[in-house]
């Protein structure tokens, strides 16, 4: 897939200018677990007897769960948001749906702390699992100033909430940072908190929905990211 953007190639050097920060999401953008995410929530809805077409799982992609739960309509309407969690999570195959690295990911970060820019994790996902994903699957948790996680903030994306907090964390203002989201969802939380730079990664969204959801600029994964 070829970088698609503004006409500029965003290099690590361009992602630099300028920013103080980075703040980045997790699944998709840096592990590609969204395979494994979207069985678990297929099994879990076959299993209580639901018929739920790609549309619904793609409402849960970049969010917290219990937050879609509770505001889209669905034969989950009424029930314990927390225990419809947790019935997706019970479903979690990691033998069948291995979690990975997403190419570049790592060296990007490597190349961000080198640099001298504060990173924070910004996940819609809780601490136990964004500590999983930095630390044994990618080998950078130390790379991380901040992790803001389900449990740090009381709205999730799209609230501008958890970039605020992240920006917050690391005490420079959103406008000095670079956000890496590959979610429609996640664009539209660092735009409305003043994320100087929103660049799209299309692992899992089409690079068209990501611009239109408001990226600066989309990119096809990281690894284009660490073009010089």
């Amino acid at each position: 897939m070829e970088p698609v953007s503004d006409g500029l190639d965003p290099g690590v050097d361009q992602v630099l200018a300028g920013r103080r920060a980075a703040l980045l999401d997790l699944d998709g953008t840096l592990v590609d677990s969204e395979p494994a995410n979207q069985a678990a929530y297929r099994a879990y809805f076959t299993a209580r007897g639901w018929d739920a077409g790609p549309e619904v799982l793609r409402a849960f992609a970049g969010r917290r769960g219990e937050e879609v739960f509770a505001q889209l309509p669905g034969p989950w309407t009424g029930e314990d948001t927390d225990a419809l969690v947790e019935g997706v999570l019970s479903h979690l195959d990691h033998e069948a749906h291995p979690l990975r690295p997403v190419p570049g990911a790592a060296e990007l970060v490597r190349r961000l702390h080198a640099a001298g820019v504060a990173i924070a994790l910004v996940t819609s996902a809780g601490r136990w699992w964004a500590e999983r994903a930095i630390g044994d699957v990618l080998g950078i948790r130390d790379l991380f100033a901040e992790l803001v996680t389900a449990e740090t903030t009381s709205a999730g994306k799209p609230d501008p909430s958890p970039y605020l907090a992240g920006a917050a964390a690391l005490g420079v203002p959103p406008a000095d940072a670079v956000a890496l989201e590959d979610t429609v969802p996640g664009v539209r939380s660092a735009l409305s908190a003043g994320v100087g730079l929103v660049i799209g990664i299309a692992t899992g969204t089409s690079p068209q929905v990501l611009l239109d959801g408001g990226a600066h600029r989309v990119v096809a994964g990281p690894a284009e990211l660490l073009r010089s």
